[in-house]
């Protein structure tokens, strides 16, 4: 294949690409730019290919440009963040990486694969203006955050009694917690007792999802911005710096970019922090509690946390148990919820019937105290003013089969259809029980047509 039909065909393949592609010659002169590059520089490609790069791209030289880095010093690139000007004075923000073709230590080509990142910072620097005006102290009077204490937790099983435990003494002391916990157990409520118990407690208590953003945004959320250090920057802090003399809360600690990690444990090691694009070193004294919801052997096996950053991290390791291994707790929660949402609701609920009783202690609780809470809630919604007792009929269909189901031995006595038709029927009478006899209250309760709750009604005989 000849080169001109070699190069037409790299042309064709990489128009496909949805990455940006840039491709210089060994003499500076641009001999692909695909369709995903000129929308990403707003740049026509008929004005750059087989043009000069440093007469299309003025603004740029040896110094900032990744592309005459690499044709002029052969230098690899690998994910840098980058930001220049259009043809057009319009600002392109990208993360680049560049690769030198080198045959016979000569330059023959140079390729750029770029990322458009101009709407993440964007956003970055919208999120970090946020974090300023709730800074404000205005903006703090108006807006109250809800804080929790030990006394907020309850639980008397004895694994969580010693989860409890290590918590109120490790508020004792300033060192790095790392908290294990399913979702919705519960780790940021003991996060926030720790730091309300702690000396610590006066100063602010700070948290962010670290699987909220990316990490060219996360970046400057954590550790601020300054001026000058990239075209529009402005001096903000960061979280670090507004969680000074306090605790910052890094939530799922497992999802942090791995190019983040490094940055995070020299904070860790030197307590300082420098701010993005800055070169002034600043002296924090910040508390670090990080929870997970992933085994830690798990993320460290699989690399998703940097084995250096977990021992600086895990000074005091938390485990906290899952909502089905502490069965002695689950009714005192769901009390306490029943509680909450009579207030919510104005409802007046004072207990569960024996079926419940049994169902609450059986189920599982995937989603744990966060789950439990919901199915609570979810009951009280669905009862009249005038009832006293959470009974079946309160709770979705979905988790009364996911109960009943459970009882295998009686699947087996009679085999699934016959079980799951005597199930149906059960819920059937529930439902025209609770709703007096009434066929179309009770379909609306069991979300199914009038005609069918009647044909279902006629096939199990029941009376009414």
């Amino acid at each position: 294949m000849k080169a001109k039909e070699y190069l037409f065909l790299m042309q064709k393949i990489l128009q496909q690409v949805d990455e940006g592609v840039h491709v210089l010659d060994r003499n500076g002169n641009t001999i692909i730019y695909n369709e995903s590059m000129s929308n990403l520089e707003k740049m026509d490609s008929r004005d750059v290919i087989q043009k000069p790069f440093t007469e299309v791209f003025k603004g740029l030289n040896n110094e900032n440009s990744t592309l005459l880095k690499a044709l002029n010093s052969k230098v690899v690139t690998k994910n840098l963040k980058q930001t220049y000007l259009n043809k057009d004075g319009k600002e392109i923000s990208t993360i680049n990486t560049t690769v030198p073709v080198i045959i016979d230590d000569q330059v023959i080509a140079v390729v750029e694969v770029a990322k458009n990142i101009t709407k993440i910072k964007e956003m970055s620097n919208t999120i970090l203006k946020l974090h300023d005006e709730i800074g404000k102290p205005e903006r703090a009077k108006q807006k109250k955050i809800r804080k929790y204490n030990f006394d907020n937790i309850i639980g008397k099983s004895d694994n969580f009694a010693e989860v409890i435990d290590r918590a109120k003494k490790s508020s004792k002391n300033s060192a790095s917690v790392f908290i294990y916990g399913e979702t919705g157990t519960g780790k940021e409520l003991i996060a926030q007792s720790i730091h309300y118990a702690s000396l610590r407690k006066d100063k602010p208590f700070i948290a962010q999802n670290c699987a909220a953003l990316p990490e060219s945004l996360l970046e400057g959320l954590l550790f601020g911005t300054s001026r000058g250090g990239f075209t529009g920057a402005v001096d903000r802090a960061g979280l670090f710096e507004q969680a000074n003399g306090g605790t910052l809360l890094l939530d799922e600690i497992n999802s942090m970019p791995y190019e983040l990690q490094p940055k995070l444990l020299r904070v860790l090691q030197e307590n300082y922090i420098r701010r993005v694009g800055g070169a002034n070193d600043i002296p924090i004294d910040v508390r670090i509690i990080t929870t997970c919801n992933e085994p830690p052997e798990k993320i460290l096996q699989e690399g998703k946390l940097r084995k250096d950053l977990f021992y600086r991290l895990n000074v005091i390791q938390i485990n906290v148990p899952p909502l089905r291994g502490r069965k002695d707790d689950i009714i005192m929660l769901a009390k306490m919820f029943v509680e909450k949402y009579n207030e919510r609701f104005n409802r007046h609920v004072t207990d569960f019937s024996d079926e419940v009783y049994d169902y609450l202690l059986k189920y599982e609780y995937p989603g744990n105290v966060r789950e439990l809470e919901n199915i609570i809630m979810s009951a009280i919604s669905m009862c009249d003013e005038n009832e006293h007792i959470l009974d079946s009929s309160h709770f979705s269909i979905q988790y009364s089969i996911d109960y009943q189901i459970d009882e295998y031995e009686k699947i087996e006595d009679s085999g699934i259809d016959e079980y799951l038709g005597n199930l149906e029927k059960r819920i059937i009478e529930k439902a025209l029980k609770k709703s007096n006899n009434n066929i179309t209250r009770a379909s609306n309760i069991l979300k199914i047509k009038r005609q069918t709750l009647q044909h279902k009604v006629k096939k199990y005989d029941i009376n009414i």
